[in-house]
């Protein structure tokens, strides 16, 4: 009878039964009424414990996970109970999950008729990437007697992993496709510039680029002779994340580095879509996780295996490693965007000469963070003397960035400075803006 459990209302009844017997030493009246009371209590239980346990597969309970949870996001949980008692009982519902969620207050609860089916349906939204170990779904059955529970046992130690976030890929697509994001959307802007594509050469005609004189053809015909470029249909694009120490700042229980590997697969997702080659590079004190261009089929899901598997001990990041690693590995010109952060002009002067060296071959967009507490410090309204030392102190940081900002754009270094929760929104519009320019 382990999965026997006593409920608070026998105790009561226990306790009704003493009092009687108490006061029976002062009025012995009361003795017979005890025993009718103890006797009473004693046939309740049995009768309780007839039919609960009295069935053997009387209550059959399934939890339904999904294939592997979405990080950072709601993820549903179903729980299916059918009930084949012939009396209607009242449930509880206990589900050890995983320890990541430290949620010790868990309990689904509800009335059940004879021979009912419910489901139960609750969130769950992960806040790192892993493997989420399920405990024991754990169901507590009681009748109308309420004196004991029955409690039952299904599926005990599932496991699920944990991938960078794929839930809303859908979504992000449609908007790109639109070009309607809630940021105010993409300006359409004409396409200045040709890329390195070539088609055809052909005679020269007023409004030409001069640029694009092929020399040795116009020799051999005595006049004026260009070279035609077509868009580029398939331009590589690297992501690169940077596994630093300056990676681990948490906003609203997501680390920078988590923000910028879902960031990583929302844009992935909709570089594929509009058919050019994503590629994935990660770095701290070397480069790991690397995944080459490509448009093939299967490359997001490459992509978001190289992405779940990102281990990272938050060391000091080293951008002499990346920059030669690039130049040896990235041969064609690329966009490259780098998710990064820095929090100090100093610190880009550090590594300045690196950034430039990468930008010196590719299109280099640096995307780093707002902090989400300063900028809420400095929309507050200040109330006393130390707030407004507070909010000095907030905005002279945020002025920093902006100076960050324009030593970056004097070197021809684009940039994305967005806070981490519109950061998918951003990388994407950025993306989106590349192409309609034909920056690339």
């Amino acid at each position: 009878m382990k999965n026997l459990y006593i409920n608070s209302r026998f105790y009561m009844a226990l306790l009704a039964v003493g009092s009687l017997y108490v006061l029976a030493f002062f009025f012995s009246v009361l003795l017979w009424f005890a025993h009718i009371l103890l006797i009473l209590c004693l046939i309740l239980l049995a009768v309780d414990i007839f039919l609960l346990f009295g069935k053997k597969s009387a209550l059959l309970a399934r939890r339904t996970l999904p294939e592997k949870l979405s990080n950072g996001d709601q993820n549903e949980i179903l729980v299916s109970v059918k009930n084949n008692y012939p009396i209607p009982i009242s449930v509880r519902i206990i589900d050890e999950i995983p320890f990541q969620f430290q949620k010790r207050d868990f309990l689904l609860s509800r009335q059940m008729k004879s021979g009912e089916d419910v489901v139960f349906q609750y969130p769950l939204v992960p806040k790192a990437r892993g493997t989420y170990h399920f405990g024991k779904l754990n169901v507590f059955v009681r009748s109308q007697l309420l004196f004991i529970s029955r409690r039952f046992i299904f599926q005990e130690g599932e496991s699920l992993p944990c991938y960078p976030s794929f839930i809303h890929l859908r979504k992000y697509e449609l908007m790109a496709l639109q070009n309607e994001f809630m940021m105010g959307g993409l300006k359409k802007i004409r396409k200045l510039g040709h890329t390195m594509e070539f088609e055809q050469i052909k005679d020269y005609v007023s409004g030409d680029d001069i640029r694009t004189i092929n020399w040795k053809a116009t020799a051999k015909r005595n006049q004026l002779m260009v070279n035609q470029f077509q868009d580029e249909k398939s331009q590589r694009i690297f992501l690169i994340i940077d596994k630093g120490r300056t990676m681990q700042m948490p906003f609203r229980g997501l680390s920078l580095l988590d923000y910028s590997v879902n960031a990583v697969m929302a844009l992935s997702h909709i570089i594929l879509k509009k058919s050019d080659r994503a590629g994935l590079m990660t770095f701290s004190k070397q480069t790991e996780n690397k995944v080459a261009a490509d448009n093939r089929s299967g490359q997001l899901r490459k992509i978001s295996e190289a992405l779940y598997h990102i281990q990272t001990d938050f060391f000091e990041s080293d951008f002499s490693r990346l920059y030669q690693d690039v130049r040896f590995t990235v041969g064609q010109r690329s966009l490259i965007l780098l998710f990064t952060n820095f929090e100090t002009l100093d610190a880009v002067t550090r590594q300045m000469k690196y950034l430039r060296g990468i930008a010196k071959n590719h299109l280099l967009v640096v995307v780093f963070f707002r902090n989400s507490e300063l900028h809420d410090l400095i929309q507050a309204n200040p109330e006393n003397m130390k707030e407004v030392y507070d909010q000095i102190i907030a905005e002279k940081l945020e002025f920093e960035k902006k100076l960050i900002i324009q030593e970056l754009r004097k070197y021809g270094i684009h940039s994305i400075y967005t806070l981490p929760e519109n950061l998918n929104i951003e990388v994407i519009n950025k993306y989106l803006e590349v192409k309609a320019r034909g920056l690339l």
